[in-house]
């Protein structure tokens, strides 16, 4: 979360992130690896979520959930242009389909798509749409533009990014609870991102013509970007759950995120353009403004936390989510599946 807040807030703020500066070189190895944690630990969610319930009733409350992601999402793009909300109501519409399917072919998938995706750069134009110097998506509100951002070239592209989820999905059905699972995620995950990071300095130099091919920042999204990010972020949920699982604050923060993600964008942009921050300021402050919000994102949503379950807009979308009369309970031990 406080990942996500530091790269948006640099954005909002419009301030460059030099490779030269430790703190630039920080915010870029930032950019795109925590929304990736995001989307794994959403698959993750949507696993160990419907866990109780049959495979239909899983399925019918999570495109509803969809529904109101895609309707909040599309609300906020108005306000931030790089929102990931509405990608994430795609990710769970499609993850529907795999509850049930063996955790193996989840993961199986997720590897491929990155490749699918090296197909797609050959054959369409990744650039079409975009104005890259101010960072904005001319034709997002047309329908053909709306189906590229979403599909191809977006912030957060179903293909590749909904290998994440799938990834997140395979990982919840692993017997995460043992230890010698969560030691190989942290050094399964850690060498992939590692070997990613080492091809990305060695490759360009044997092959200077595949140089743009070969990066591993998130814009576009290429397979040393998707198994760098996806390699980090495995490592951290083992390294998470091997050291850190019953943090009171974290999992405060943990049952709060759409809430934190919502009020860092109304309320903390909001703020800084109040204050004229959005203009004019530098890394060490955006550094400073990010750290801020997080220590009261963190302290508010424990704050909440000792009174209610969840967040106020976790609250609200169980609500919006619930099942519907007539639609079948839960029965014990009726699981959603394999994956």
């Amino acid at each position: 979360m406080l990942g996500m807040v530091l790269v948006n807030f640099r954005l909002a703020m419009g301030v460059d992130a030099p490779a030269s500066t430790w703190l630039g070189r920080a915010f870029l190895a930032l950019e795109g690896r925590t929304a990736a944690i995001f989307v794994l630990l959403a698959g993750m969610g949507l696993v160990l979520g419907s866990a109780r319930q049959s495979l239909t009733q899983a399925r019918a409350q999570t495109w509803r959930r969809a529904f109101w992601l895609a309707l909040i999402g599309l609300l906020n793009v108005s306000v931030f242009p790089a929102d990931i909300l509405h990608f994430y109501a795609c990710y769970f519409a499609l993850g529907a389909f795999f509850l049930g399917v063996p955790h193996r072919r989840c993961m199986a998938l997720a590897l491929l798509l990155p490749w699918l995706y090296v197909l797609a750069l050959l054959n369409w134009n990744y650039n079409q749409g975009w104005d890259w110097a101010t960072l904005s998506y001319l034709d997002f509100w047309q329908p053909a533009g709306f189906v590229r951002h979403l599909l191809f070239n977006g912030f957060h592209p179903l293909l590749p990014w909904l290998a994440f989820f799938l990834w997140g999905m395979g990982l919840a059905r692993l017997p995460l609870a043992e230890r010698r699972w969560q030691w190989r995620l942290v050094v399964g995950g850690a060498l992939v991102f590692l070997i990613s990071l080492s091809l990305r300095e060695w490759l360009p130099k044997l092959w200077p013509a595949g140089a743009p091919w070969l990066g591993s920042s998130p814009l576009p999204p290429t397979p040393l970007y998707m198994f760098s990010a996806g390699g980090l972020a495995t490592a951290l949920v083992g390294a998470v759950l091997l050291w850190a699982p019953n943090l009171p604050a974290l999992r405060a923060l943990g049952r709060s995120t759409l809430t934190v993600y919502l009020a860092h964008i109304v309320l903390g942009m909001g703020t800084l353009e109040a204050m004229a921050w959005l203009s004019g300021r530098s890394l060490a402050e955006v550094a400073a403004a990010g750290l801020i919000f997080g220590a009261l994102a963190l302290l508010g949503s424990w704050a909440w936390l000792r009174r209610f379950p969840q967040g106020p807009m976790e609250m609200l979308m169980r609500r919006l989510s619930a099942p519907l009369a007539g639609e079948r309970p839960a029965s014990p031990g009726s699981g959603s599946g394999r994956c």
